[in-house]
């Protein structure tokens, strides 16, 4: 029986998708609010700068990974246009739910997928850009996922993965002091859920580091990766040219 990591606790494999479900399943009516409370705002910016580095054009079709309350989705939607097509999609129904709604408040109708990145339900060299932010950590077989993003891309594609990574050394032990203790005090008093947001720390610090990560996408599918490290290298976005 295959074992992987849920944070710092050892799973079944066939386990970890069920966990992370319950995870985001539980925060989903409450993560925006978290995610600026737990960023300052910040994480706004880093998807503001993903954004402009995905150089989108008109008519261009866009695959958002984990895409859950929408933010990227909407953004580049703007961009491609009435020509374009940005498909939002998460393994999470009810992140996908808020997603959507909030998306057509904006007056913005994507189609709306439920799929496992593991797996896409999509057609070889489809997507001109595929992205994937703060989702890549939650998932059990990461090469296997980077795979199926490359296989999606159009050739000379781009992937951005935007992620959690290794901060600057300097900054190590009040990041961990945030992390391991403001965090899930957060989540007890804002989503009522501290065992979810102490999940959220320790899968950051499970997840691969800049260099590590480069590597894995390097050995599936993406020829060139440039890293853009943010605020002391708390998140990275990395991105990768399909071959």
């Amino acid at each position: 029986m295959s074992q992987t990591h849920f944070g710092f606790k050892t799973v079944d494999e066939r386990e970890k998708a069920r966990q992370v479900r319950g995870v985001f399943d539980s925060v989903a009516s409450r993560y925006d609010i978290m995610n600026d409370l737990m960023s300052l705002g910040l994480h706004r910016v880093w998807k503001f700068y993903t954004g402009v580095v995905a150089d989108l054009r008109p008519g261009h079709r866009v695959l958002d990974i984990a895409g859950g309350t929408g933010d990227l989705a909407s953004a580049f939607a703007d961009q491609v246009g009435p020509t374009g097509m940005v498909v939002h999609t998460d393994i999470n129904e009810a992140m996908l739910k808020v997603g959507r709604d909030r998306l057509l408040n904006r007056g913005q109708v994507l189609p709306t997928v439920v799929c496992d990145a593991e797996n896409l339900p999509f057609p070889d060299a489809y997507f001109d850009r595929v992205s994937v932010a703060f989702g890549l950590r939650n998932m059990t077989h990461k090469d296997r996922a980077l795979r199926e993003m490359a296989r999606v891309l159009k050739p000379g594609g781009k992937l951005l993965v935007l992620e959690f990574s290794k901060v600057a050394k300097p900054l190590e032990k009040v990041y961990d002091v945030y992390s391991f203790k403001v965090l899930p005090l957060l989540g007890h008093w804002v989503a009522r859920d501290e065992d979810s947001y102490r999940y959220l720390a320790e899968s950051i610090r499970m997840h691969p580091d800049q260099q590590a990560l480069k590597n894995l996408m390097h050995n599936n599918g993406f020829a060139h990766v440039d890293i853009h490290n943010m605020t002391a290298g708390v998140v990275a976005l990395h991105v990768g040219i399909k071959v």
